[in-house]
């Protein structure tokens, strides 16, 4: 069960931290195009709003997926310390904790992963929404 400890350690947090960089990625250059963007070079709305909702949904998902990605990964650092405790019997009480904070670090990092892509992805969908509606007061609400 040892690979265990490693998986958790190494595989979950370390997708956890790859999923962080992918919506911080995302969320940059989503921003940057946002000001590369000219609202009134478009003539409908639902262009307008395709290209301002792109890879959007990516940093979604990351963001309400991290949580759950981190639950899992303390399920299976507390299986690890159960595991151990039954193999080896009588345990110290140090080594039980050193197991859940293991458990632990791991729903702290899905949180720290999560709660960012959320607020990117609040803020960006935000932007996208007052640029739509510079377009439509540009425009006219009749182009719709």
């Amino acid at each position: 069960m040892e690979w265990l400890k490693y998986t958790i350690d190494y595989g979950i947090i370390g997708l956890l931290i790859l999923m962080s960089f992918a919506a911080v990625a995302i969320g940059i250059e989503r921003n940057l195009s946002y000001k590369k963007l000219k609202i009134d070079s478009f003539q409908d709305k639902k262009s307008l709003e395709l290209e301002l909702t792109k890879k959007l949904h990516l940093i979604a998902t990351i963001g309400s997926n991290a949580p759950y990605i981190g639950l899992l990964g303390t399920v299976l650092g507390i299986m690890l310390t159960f595991h151990t405790m039954g193999t080896n019997g009588f345990m110290d009480t140090g080594q039980i904790m050193i197991g859940l904070a293991l458990a632990l670090k791991v729903t702290a990092v899905g949180l720290l992963v999560a709660i960012p892509a959320v607020t990117i992805y609040n803020l960006l969908l935000r932007k996208a929404k007052v640029m739509i509606m510079e377009w439509e007061v540009l425009n006219g609400s009749e182009r719709i």
